[in-house]
């Protein structure tokens, strides 16, 4: 097994040069490898200055090409967007060349502890919360992985008593070896990223891999209502905490009567809080939350920093996030739906007297299933951006009358609060993606929340 003190010299393929790869390349540096960088993009598609730095720190480059003779490596760190079925890597792994991706090889040279969440959906808001809820404790806590920050950024300087809370995908999962967290999570499984697995079996081994190296001394919390993500809990070694939002559980987390519980193995309930004083919304966030503090109590968090983490979290930013209420009025930003199905979702969440901002560039979606949902939710549709009146038009053809256009979000801000009562929500969920506006979904989400701000001053 690898670590910090024979990775000197060692002869390191680094496999991708994005974030992953790049902060992979410099951990490498850093222990004395010998590190290679392998891209299929050409040289000028990387900021030049970055080639100068590593090639300076003595880095070599396969740009647009890869190595032939792949035998002459010690080792292969994939970054979480390639595939081991490339060709070359295949033929690496045929002359003994050990594999790896960079999780495991954080995982190697770092002394941290970890919390590893996966899973279809939820896996952002459930690891943020988390993370939220370590840091309150007073724990020196990192949350990293799929998240956006390279796992070994925070690993390779990490030591005993550190925590890194991570957000693990099947493709991160899938390369590890001895990665072993103290607590993992396995949040749903449902259809996704068959083009790199083939098969749901296939995808639900990679998210099983979670836990694979956990012993009894180890904890999963595991989905009890879907049915097959629980099933993968099967081979597990670790203690399985269930949770539920669906049944009261003799052991696991779950909600009864209001409140979100978890039961001891001894059979003591344990209230965290109220489902009310959860401010994400939606019955999937809601799954997310019981999770979290499932996850943190069972990593030996105190039910106070717990309820109060719960308490405190907005939600993800640009992901139905909570802005304040103002006189009785919700907003919510959710500028990540940048699609009809996420939309649809952040639509499902709220139960109804919506005000609703939608609209941008439509990425030739059909926007009928969104448009049926309107009726009995929504009260106003508020369009805005370049293919608004697309949703405009689904929304007749639905018999949704209700439809307002402002010319930026400054104007929809206002005929939003100009039309809200006590009791409504104004929910930024455009249902497309922001390109002909803003630069991203988090400019749009800002502007939006720069707005909402405003509307108190």
């Amino acid at each position: 097994m690898t670590n910090r003190e024979n990775l000197k010299n060692t002869k390191v393929l680094v496999v991708g040069f994005g974030r992953s790869g790049i902060a992979a390349a410099q951990a490498l540096l850093k222990l004395k490898a010998k590190v290679y960088i392998q891209d299929s993009k050409m040289e000028n598609s990387f900021d030049q200055n970055l080639i100068t730095f590593f090639k300076g720190q003595g880095a070599e480059f396969y740009l647009n090409s890869f190595p032939h003779d792949m035998e002459t490596f010690d080792l292969l760190v994939l970054s979480p967007g390639v595939s081991p079925e490339l060709p070359f890597i295949r033929d690496a792994v045929s002359k003994g060349v050990e594999v790896i991706g960079e999780l495991e090889i954080a995982y190697r040279i770092g002394k941290g502890n970890y919390i590893a969440t996966t899973g279809t959906n939820g896996k952002t808001t459930t690891t943020t919360l988390v993370g939220e809820i370590f840091k309150l404790s007073g724990r020196k806590t990192s949350v990293v992985g799929n998240i956006g920050i390279a796992v070994i950024s925070a690993s390779a300087d990490a030591e005993e008593n550190d925590w890194l809370v991570t957000e693990c995908s099947s493709f991160q999962l899938e390369t590890t070896k001895y990665f072993k967290p103290a607590v993992s999570a396995i949040l749903n499984l449902t259809p996704d990223h068959l083009n790199r697995h083939h098969t749901m079996d296939a995808y639900g081994q990679a998210k099983a891999k979670v836990f694979k190296n956990q012993s009894e001394d180890g904890y999963l919390v595991i989905n009890k209502d879907d049915v097959d993500c629980y099933r993968l809990a099967r081979s597990c070694k670790a203690k399985i905490v269930p949770f539920s939002i669906e049944e009261k559980l003799p052991f696991g987390a779950y909600i009864h009567d209001g409140k979100i519980v978890i039961s001891e193995e001894s059979g003591t309930a344990l209230e965290i809080c109220d489902v009310s004083d959860v401010k994400i919304i939606g019955r999937h966030n809601l799954a997310n939350v019981v999770a979290a503090a499932a996850i943190s109590y069972f990593a030996g968090i105190d039910i106070s920093t717990i309820r109060r983490g719960i308490a405190e979290f907005g939600g993800v930013e640009h992901r139905i996030e909570f802005c304040g209420e103002i006189n009785g009025v919700k907003y919510y930003n959710d500028s990540k739906g940048t699609n009809t199905d996420a939309a649809i979702t952040a639509i499902k969440a709220i139960e109804k007297n919506i005000i609703l901002i939608a609209g941008g560039d439509a990425k030739e979606q059909d926007f009928s299933e969104f448009a049926k949902l309107l009726k009995g939710k929504v009260k106003t549709l508020i369009l805005l951006g370049r293919d608004g009146n697309m949703i405009r038009d689904a929304a007749y053809r639905q018999g949704f009358m209700d439809c307002v256009y402002c010319k930026n979000m400054d104007e929809c801000v206002a005929k939003a609060k100009e039309i809200a009562v006590s009791g409504d929500t104004v929910l930024l969920s455009p249902a497309c993606a922001s390109w002909d506006m803003y630069d991203n979904y988090e400019q749009r989400g800002c502007h939006f929340k720069d707005n909402v701000a405003r509307l108190v001053k």
